[in-house]
């Protein structure tokens, strides 16, 4: 067997730090003994992307912020989705991660940081959502493994009823906030409902066999809709 070789470790502000592994010509991130994200597994925050923007399609010029970079695999679909005319704001709590992507996952990045349509923040996506007010069309958070708060204590704010009210009020009229997770949670369903919002729960594969299909674990994707 291949062995992992670390390449880096990152500081979480708040939390433990992030080590990205190499093996062979896969990349994976750690958070202690979890395994965070994989090239392996891309399935889910390919789809996070893919179906966010399926749903604001034939939206004029739309805003699309996204709360986490991790290996670019939901940038790269939310580029490929939207129109020249889009913006598309990264907001990126851990600058070790875009080290990374400029520099080890360099490949894999394939540019998408660059792209003109893009602006990254380096910063807690809390502040991006409370500092607009209607001012996107999609929020695509995967900020963690779910709405534990699993990568940082500091993340449960994002899900709690709090977080969620922010969040429908950054939303212009009709978007949509998805909210990736590594597992179902039903009292969350439960909470996104009670916050005013529509909610579709779906279950996506985690890895992509790109031909339109995928296989392994199971993770879930909410879509919520202010009502």
């Amino acid at each position: 067997m291949t062995p992992r070789e670390l390449i880096g470790v990152a500081e979480v502000p708040g939390g433990e730090p992030l080590r990205l592994f190499r093996r062979g010509g896969d990349f994976m991130i750690v958070l202690d003994r979890n395994e965070l994200m994989s090239t392996r597994m891309s399935g889910s925050e390919i789809a996070l992307g893919t179906m966010a923007c399926d749903r604001i399609a034939g939206r004029p010029a739309p805003h699309v912020l996204i709360g986490g970079y991790g290996m670019g695999f939901t940038l790269r679909a939310v580029l490929g989705r939207l129109e020249e005319n889009a913006r598309v704001t990264v907001a990126e709590l851990v600058p070790g991660i875009i080290e990374w992507a400029r520099g080890p996952m360099a490949d894999l990045t394939a540019g998408c940081l660059d792209d003109p349509r893009v602006t990254l923040a380096i910063g807690d996506v809390g502040a991006s959502i409370r500092a607009g007010t209607h001012a996107y069309d999609a929020i695509l958070l995967d900020v963690d493994n779910g709405p534990d708060g699993l990568t940082r204590a500091a993340n449960d704010g994002l899900y709690a009823a709090t977080g969620l009210d922010a969040a429908r009020a950054a939303l212009r009229p009709g978007g949509v906030l998805a909210i990736w997770s590594a597992a179902p949670d039903a009292a969350f369903a439960k909470r996104l409902a009670r916050s005013g919002f529509a909610v579709d729960e779906v279950r996506v594969r985690a890895r992509d066999t790109g031909n339109g299909t995928g296989k392994g674990a199971t993770h879930i994707i909410w879509f919520a809709t202010p009502r």
